[in-house]
């Protein structure tokens, strides 16, 4: 490994000293610079495009070049003749500043070569083959080359830092948006152009007044020949491991036209490649988006899933996963539009870890933990959409959404703890919703805007939780506190729940424009929400009967039948004013709310009036430099769940009970966010500063049973005021072929809580820093060098823990004889604490792969994953009371055979 890198850097050094520069100014006739001309050198031996330039502010250009070699320099500007000039490169750097003349014909500038990256207003336009290298096989290959471009850690495409909220394909979403299944599945041979859309607007009649600098969309271009035509490609495989057999079986079929479109995916493995997490599931809105968003309201319907672990591939034993899915746009009549996805997921998946846990303060008398567990995950999970776009002029549009969702979960876990010994949880859970969209927009004239938006979603959870602890003197205390038989071989627990919840969420805007430079917005919006909650804690004994027991505690409550009513109705106002590099966006909403909770016969009512004020900054200090400052101050609510006072088994391990006397929180929230993006030196920088504070934030006090893990937890309104902050920062520069970033991210949290009725302060705070250096020659091998470091400092009550990681990492592809290519990745991992290593381990995968030619439809591939057989990894995490440090076991060596064609 160590000569690999060796060489590659020396080979990444050579070619940028075979290089000269060429730079100078670019102006019109009358000596003005020209902002974002188009430069470009053609080798004049080899006919190809060696390098390329995009002018700045200053009308600067630079380019690298090859030493003695003859070229032709072609500027372009739109509204002006194409420049040329032939010239040789010596051995010294040179100087050609160009003055392009009026263009006042009416025909197209004719370009020999076409640029690799354009600008147009928001738009950038990169021509993919440009930054292909001949190794991609999929979007997300093509996007990791561009300038700009980056995938995060969990698939999301970034645009100079900003999360690009919508995918396109020919101008027609992918899969409602997502990015996830459009980076990994549309293949790399059928992307001509990516349109990075910034300042993206939804609804184009809002575009000119709403603030969406924070809006980025991605729309690609296919190639010729891949409209009006199925295209796309089978994936086939099988292989070995260790412990069985390994198959894959990958369709991806895709056909666009003017008209319509279809996408199909398809996904059958149990090699660990999951298409579609549980994450992705629960993240996947299919475009919703509350109306009340914005309005300062923050109301958490809660969440009953099982909260299953994030899958990755390597953090499981095993996984085994069948994905289907069909996306579809159809072009009824030039008013109506039509479109629409069904996805299917079905995954089972076996989980090892062992986990060492230190809880808040032991000289509370709360013993240190070490867990080990066997787990077996299955899901199935459903979801279709189907949305309608009526636009009949321009004036109005009308838009419609409903979207279901479906799942069937369930999680067996044989559990072993060193405080309460053997014990065997089981959940399953069955929960289903739908969610409607009514939106309609209409422009009475240039100065008068309406706009109507509606949300409704209906949710059904219906979770159950079983567990059989077998030795029963660890689990005493809490047994008799519940009432349960213990005349019994062992406590078997068991509780039902069900929650029920039924939103209506809507807003009517009105925009009045004023001016050029200004408008007002009114906002009228209505937010009602009920949920319905219900549990009960029972006991199975040894012959299957079923015992409802009486707690000794919690006023002998353990079943609970509550009903949750919020309503928030608001009048908001908010003016928008450009001036200068500037435009500001004060505003404030008042809000009368009512929050009102029934069990047992008590009605327990909060109703409350508040002004809500926030504040946006835009400061454009360049076409691609901008400054945005954000104020916003929220009133938070909570779920149904916290207020119901029977108790709740939320573990065997973690009871429960509400508090009906629960009150809102205030929060206040600022953000500060820099982006540059420099096309004339390709130069990235993003940096953001957050910070909130809470007031009357709803905490815990959680009571621990003496010398036990086993805990009593209610809510309450802390007086405390509970304050976060982060800052991260991305940098990122290219020298000619080689790209380099250095990034990090800080994190920190404070939060006041009671354990065993004493204060306890929690602080948290993490440190992560990331450097990359990257290639993208055209026919030198490529690689990428990358280095992580965190620091995970805790501090909770007298309880100081803090972990350090150390991840190198290379990864390197190339293509080989036009026909074959390589690819591997290498990372090493040291995971620590102030006493040393806790453990270090290191993953090697390698994949080579063979077709003819890049037209060819047969592509052969050979792949192996985890070569050392590396057995588990490391992490740590941070909870409300405790820190632990968590081993997981994952898959073992897989090796591969792959047979893919090409439609």
């Amino acid at each position: 490994m160590k000569l690999i890198l060796t060489t590659l850097l020396l080979l990444a050094t050579s070619t940028l000293f075979a290089q000269i520069k060429l730079e100078g100014v670019v102006k019109d006739s009358i000596g003005n610079p020209l902002e974002l001309a188009n430069v470009i050198a053609i080798n004049q031996e080899t006919k190809a495009l060696d390098s390329y330039g995009i002018t700045n502010d200053q009308g600067r250009y630079k380019l690298s070049l090859k030493k003695n070699a003859t070229y032709k320099l072609q500027v372009s500007y739109i509204g002006m003749k194409t420049a040329e000039e032939l010239f040789e490169s010596k051995d010294v750097d040179l100087v050609k500043n160009i003055t392009l003349q009026n263009d006042n014909t009416l025909d197209e500038i004719n370009l020999v070569y076409e640029m690799p990256v354009v600008v147009r207003g928001d738009t950038l336009i990169y021509n993919a083959d440009s930054f292909n290298k001949g190794t991609e096989r999929k979007l997300g290959d093509v996007l990791k080359n561009l300038p700009g471009v980056e995938i995060n850690d969990d698939g999301q495409i970034q645009v100079e830092g900003k999360v690009v909220t919508k995918i396109m394909v020919e101008g027609k979403e992918f899969f409602d948006g997502d990015s996830k299944l459009a980076t990994q599945n549309i293949p790399s041979n059928a992307v001509d152009k990516v349109q990075i859309l910034k300042n993206y607007a939804e609804v184009g009649q809002l575009s000119g007044v709403t603030n969406n600098q924070d809006n980025v969309a991605i729309n690609i271009k296919l190639k010729e020949g891949k409209t009006n035509f199925w295209f796309g490609n089978v994936t086939l495989g099988g292989g070995a491991s260790n412990q069985n057999g390994l198959y894959l079986i990958q369709p991806k079929l895709f056909y666009y036209s003017p008209e319509y479109s279809i996408n199909t995916i398809t996904d059958l493995n149990n090699i660990g490649e999951v298409t579609f997490t549980r994450r992705d599931y629960f993240n996947f809105t299919g475009g919703f988006r509350n109306p009340s968003r914005s309005s300062g309201t923050n109301i958490n319907l809660g969440s009953n899933d099982l909260g299953f672990l994030t899958v990755q591939n390597n953090r499981a034993k095993d996984i085994n996963t069948k994905f289907g899915g069909a996306n579809f746009s159809w072009a009824a009549n030039k008013a109506l539009d039509l479109s629409g996805f069904a996805l299917f997921s079905n995954s089972r998946t076996d989980l090892e870890e062992n986990r060492d846990i230190q809880y808040t303060n032991p000289a509370l008398g709360i013993p240190d933990e070490s867990t080990t567990s066997n787990t077996t995950q299955r899901s199935d999970l459903g979801m279709l959409k189907l949305s309608a776009k009526y636009k009949p002029n321009t004036r109005n549009q009308l838009d419609y959404d409903i979207l279901g969702r479906l799942s069937k979960e369930s999680q067996d876990e044989r559990f072993f703890s060193s405080v309460n010994g053997n014990i065997g949880q089981f959940e399953n859970s069955s929960p289903y919703s739908i969610s409607q969209n009514l939106n309609y927009y209409y422009t009475h004239n240039e100065n008068h805007i309406f706009a109507l938006e509606v949300q409704h979603v209906l949710q059904d959870e219906d979770p159950f939780y079983n567990a059989v602890l077998e030795d029963k003197e660890n689990y005493d205390g809490t047994a008799n506190n519940l009432g349960l038989d213990g005349a019994q071989l062992g406590y078997n627990i068991a509780q039902n729940k069900r929650v029920k919840s039924n939103q209506m969420d809507a807003k009517l805007d009105y925009w009045n424009i004023l001016n050029t430079k200004s408008n007002i917005n009114f906002t009228l919006g209505s937010v009602l929400s009920t949920q319905q909650f219900d549990s009960n804690i029972f006991q199975f004994l040894d012959d299957n009967s079923q015992f409802n027991p009486t707690p000794t505690i919690n006023d002998g409550l353990d079943t609970n039948d509550i009903k949750y009513n919020f309503s928030d109705v608001y009048l908001g106002f908010h003016y928008r004013l450009k001036t200068g590099k500037f435009t500001f966006t004060p505003g404030a909403s008042a809000h009368a709310y009512s929050a009102k909770n029934t069990q047992l016969n008590i009605q327990v009512t909060d109703n409350f009036f508040r002004l809500l004020p926030d504040f946006n900054m835009i400061m454009q200090l360049k076409k691609s430099e901008q400054v945005t400052l954000n104020y916003r101050m929220q009133t938070q609510f909570t779920d149904v769940s916290k207020f119901a006072s029977g108790l709740v088994l939320n573990s065997y391990s973690a009871l429960f009970s509400g508090n009906p006397e629960l009150e809102s929180a205030l929060s206040h929230n600022i953000n500060l966010n820099y982006y540059s993006f420099n096309m004339f030196n390709y130069t990235n920088v993003y940096a953001g500063l957050n910070y909130s504070k809470s007031i009357d934030n709803i905490r815990n006090t959680s009571v621990f049973e003496p010398g036990s893990v086993i805990r009593i937890s209610s809510p309450f309104n802390s007086g405390f005021a509970d304050e976060s902050a982060s800052a991260n920062g991305r940098f990122q520069r290219a020298f000619g072929k080689i790209r380099a970033s250095l990034s990090g991210n800080f994190n920190y949290s404070k939060f006041n809580q009671f354990i065993q009725n004493r204060l306890s302060i929690n602080e948290s705070f993490s440190q992560t820093y990331r450097t990359e250096l990257r290639t993208n020659f055209k026919t030198a091998p490529n690689f990428e060098l990358g280095y992580r470091y965190t620091i995970q400092d805790n501090n909770q009550g007298s309880n100081n823990t803090k972990f350090y990681t150390k991840a190198p990492s290379i990864e390197v592809d190339a293509l080989i004889l036009k026909s074959f290519t390589f690819k591997s990745d290498y990372s090493y991992t040291n995971f620590s604490n102030a006493n040393g290593t806790i453990n270090s381990y290191e993953f090697l995968n390698a994949s080579l792969s063979y077709r003819k030619d890049k037209d060819a439809k047969l592509e052969y591939e050979i792949k192996a994953t985890n070569l050392f057989n590396t057995k588990s990894q490391n992490n740590s995490n941070t909870g409300a009371i405790s820190v632990s440090a968590t081993e997981y076991f994952i898959q073992p060596l897989f090796v591969s055979f792959r047979l893919r064609y090409e439609l």
